[in-house]
Order: C-alpha cells, then sequence, then structure tokens
C-alpha cells in the first residue's frame, strides 16, 4: 500500500543508519515496511499491543520480507507487548537507536518515551525518537524539553485536513525543544500555520475552562504562546 502523506514525511526524516529501529504502535506496519526496503536499520522491530494486528502483520513479513542467513537482507522482528517495556537490553548496540512512536496522544506519547528513555539511560544505550502525536503536542514538548531532549528537526504537516507536529529529538545536537516549536512555523505554508494555530487557540480555549488548577498555568500559557505566534504571522 502507498504511504499516507504523514507516514512519508516520517520516513523521510529516517535520514541516517541505525542499529535498530523501533516502529512503535506500528498498526498495518506500512512504515516499518517502507523503512525495511529502504535497509536503513541493522533490524527493524514492529511493535504494537494488540496481537491480532501483530498477527496478521507476521504473515505478511514472512511474505514479503522472508528472513534469511543473507546478512544484505532486510532482518525484522515482531513483538507483541507494552512499547514502555521495549527489550533494549536484549539489543546492545554502541550505535544510535531511533524509536518512532506515532498516532497516539501527546500525553501518552510523553509517557512511552519517558519509560523507553530511563530503560536507555540505565543501559547506557543511545536512542533518538521520532515522534507524531495526535494531539497535546504543546504539553508533550514541555515535558521533553524536562527530560533534557533536544530537538533534530521538527515539521509541520497538513493530511486529511489535520495538522502533525513531526518530532525528531535526541540527547545529542544544540536546540533546544521550544514550547510551539520553530522550524514548523519557517518552513509550513502561511495558510496552514493560520489555521493549525487558530485551531489550537479554540481547542486549549475549550480545556483551559474544565481543567483541575494545577493544571491551568501550562494551558494558559499555551494560549499566551500560540496567540503572541498567531499575532506575529498577522502582524
Amino acid at each position: 500500500m502507498k504511504l499516507s502523506q504523514r507516514l512519508s514525511h516520517l520516513q523521510d526524516m529516517v535520514d541516517g543508519h541505525y542499529a535498530h529501529i523501533w516502529d512503535c504502535c506500528c498498526d498495518h506496519g506500512l512504515l516499518g515496511a517502507a523503512l525495511l526496503k529502504k535497509q536503513v536499520a541493522g533490524t527493524l522491530h514492529f511493535v504494537d499491543i494488540v496481537p491480532g494486528i501483530m498477527q496478521t502483520l507476521q504473515g505478511k513479513l514472512e511474505r514479503f520480507f522472508p528472513l534469511n542467513q543473507d546478512v544484505t537482507s532486510p532482518q525484522w522482528r515482531v513483538h507483541c507487548m507494552d512499547v514502555a517495556k521495549l527489550p533494549l537490553a536484549d539489543y546492545p548496540s554502541n550505535t544510535p537507536q531511533l524509536v518512532i512512536i506515532a498516532g497516539v496522544g501527546g500525553e501518552l506519547t510523553g509517557e512511552l518515551v519517558s519509560a523507553i528513555q530511563a530503560s536507555a539511560d540505565a543501559l547506557g544505550q543511545n536512542i533518538e525518537f521520532l515522534l507524531c502525536p495526535v494531539h497535546h503536542t504543546y504539553q508533550l514538548r514541555d515535558r521533553l524539553s524536562a527530560m533534557a531532549l533536544n530537538l533534530v528537526d521538527e515539521k509541520l504537516i497538513s493530511e486529511n485536513k489535520r495538522c502533525y507536529e513531526l518530532l525528531h529529538v535526541a540527547r545529542r545536537g544544540e536546540r533546544p525543544i521550544t514550547a510551539i516549536g520553530d522550524n514548523l512555523w519557517s518552513q509550513a505554508p502561511f495558510e496552514l500555520q493560520q489555521a493549525y494555530l487558530r485551531r489550537l487557540l479554540k481547542h486549549y480555549h475549550q480545556v483551559v475552562r474544565g481543567s483541575k488548577q494545577e493544571q491551568k498555568p501550562l494551558l494558559e500559557r499555551a494560549i499566551s504562546d500560540y496567540q503572541a505566534q498567531l499575532d506575529l504571522l498577522s502582524a
């Protein structure tokens, strides 16, 4: 199947070779299969917690990417498990590994990144993350920054009338992860930026009214930051 625009952009952001790439919450495995074809990893790992999805995916991988002893052929593994518990200890590496998490909310994405990074730190492994949350990117960015992760790359894209932020983050790099992004606004079309900011402001104005008191400062800061960016665009 042809990759969606969102998955195609994620594929393009994998611009190096990794010992291991972990395609998490992989659903039908389309992104991972595309990366297998590109041969950008020693081993491509497909991870999801739903047994039926993984059984179907394994059958397709065995058909189209049969494993053999030829080290030049694509290598892959299927893991039916909680993404927060990736078996990093079973795959030691002195070179970077890439974890891709796409299609889940920003809060869950932050929890998964935190758990995986803690495991990697304990093992002395070098992990990078390629993320595409479906919402709550402001909260996610705040959490990633608190974890001392840095920005490698970021993009704002549109697919099926929805906007997505794509984030490549890692301990390496010198650029901090900012609250609303930098490259997002210098690269995306003007009309897309405006539509996205207005949608975000509408969402956060609704959320802040029903939020708990301890959540309000972050949400109010999000409103202020997004409004300032919209004002800058409109100036």
